[in-house]
């Protein structure tokens, strides 16, 4: 059977920094160590974003020896402690997580999961899955099934359409999530056979993980509009990353774009403390001036929710600009401008006349 174009892609990444040597003037040597403990992948059309050294494209997929730093958890979210089999990730009450695929097209550097995507123990067995689903079937407190990993979207579509096949079959599940990357790293992927696919299992919601507006390209934006085509609903998950998007103005450039592009944005992440990833990391005061400077300056369906997620597996909390202080009866409410309004308030009573 011939092969399509994206797996000829996938084929035909970089793989090994001595690869981009032959691009960019850089030590690729001194990176040898970095790639050796944490696996390495571009694919051509993600690469071929770059434009030089050091810029928001190459920050996400190359290697640095700040990885090497072990500042950090090796499993920031307790995702093992809250893995009841080797596929489910249960943290809250009516979700879970099915990691279904252990590598990506482009691996980030910056992943929550660097402990273990990509490398040598990352594959899922079919026993696993079963497995999941198998549990997933048996716990009717669960509405709504993650598929991720890795990335979902890199599995066959015989294999994809199989597991989405067994997961909507559940009676108590009733809707079915995708977290990928695929739409930015191989948009080549997004087919209009897997879309055909796709479109069986609805609801069906992707989520898609764009942190720079270099990557809104015409490519991306076939893709997701085929995806959007297909009736599938789509969000987009950031992380706020120094040096690549921890700027208010390139926020607002991406959140626009991606509203052009039939993706709203859903989450703008703080940093996962995961271990060799430190130096990605902004201060929560930088994610929440951003978060400030969107309001009024974009359409509120381009502000997305800023969170962290909490280590431990304590869950996601939200972190909002403070906007309300109290005094007395009234509020004082901090308009975009930085002026006060004062607002009246009310009492949560009900009066003898309902009114």
């Amino acid at each position: 059977m011939a092969q399509e174009s994206w797996q000829l892609a996938l084929q035909n990444s970089i793989v090994r920094v001595e690869q981009l040597a032959t691009r960019f003037e850089f030590d690729h040597r001194s990176l040898i160590p970095v790639e050796s403990r944490y696996p390495l992948r571009i694919t051509p059309y993600y690469a071929d974003l770059i434009e030089q050294v050091g810029d928001p494209i190459w920050k996400q997929c190359v290697p640095d020896l700040c990885e090497l730093d072990e500042t950090g958890f090796i499993d920031p979210l307790a995702e093992d402690e809250f893995s009841p089999v080797p596929t489910v990730i249960h943290r809250y009450p009516d979700r879970v997580i099915f990691y279904v695929s252990g590598v990506c097209a482009s691996y980030c550097r910056f992943c929550t999961r660097k402990r273990k995507i990509g490398c040598s123990d990352s594959s899922v067995s079919f026993r696993e899955l079963r497995d999941g689903i198998d549990y997933i079937a048996a716990n009717t407190q669960i509405r709504d099934v993650i598929f991720s990993g890795g990335d979902p979207l890199l599995l066959p579509d015989s294999v994809l359409k199989d597991l989405l096949q067994r997961i909507h079959a559940i009676p108590h599940v009733e809707i079915i999530r995708l977290g990928s990357r695929i739409p930015v790293t191989l948009p080549e992927r997004i087919t209009e056979k897997l879309c055909t696919m796709l479109k069986q299992f609805a609801p069906l919601y992707l989520n898609a993980h764009f942190n720079h507006p270099r990557e809104l390209t015409a490519e991306a934006k076939e893709a997701c509009g085929r995806l959007a085509d297909a009736g599938i609903v789509l969000g987009n998950q950031t992380v706020l990353l120094r040096g690549v998007n921890d700027d208010p103005h390139i926020i607002a450039e991406l959140f626009r774009g991606l509203l052009k592009m039939r993706v709203r944005p859903y989450y703008l992440h703080q940093m996962d403390l995961v271990s060799g990833t430190d130096h990605f990391r902004t201060s929560v005061n930088t994610g929440l001036t951003i978060m400030h400077s969107l309001r009024g300056e974009v359409s509120g369906l381009a502000i997305p929710n800023y969170v962290i997620d909490l280590p431990g597996g304590k869950g996601k909390v939200e972190l909002l600009p403070k906007y309300v202080k109290k005094d007395g009866g009234k509020l004082l409410i901090k308009a975009r401008d930085g002026s006060v309004v004062e607002y009246p308030e009310v009492l949560d009573i009900v009066t003898e006349r309902g009114c």
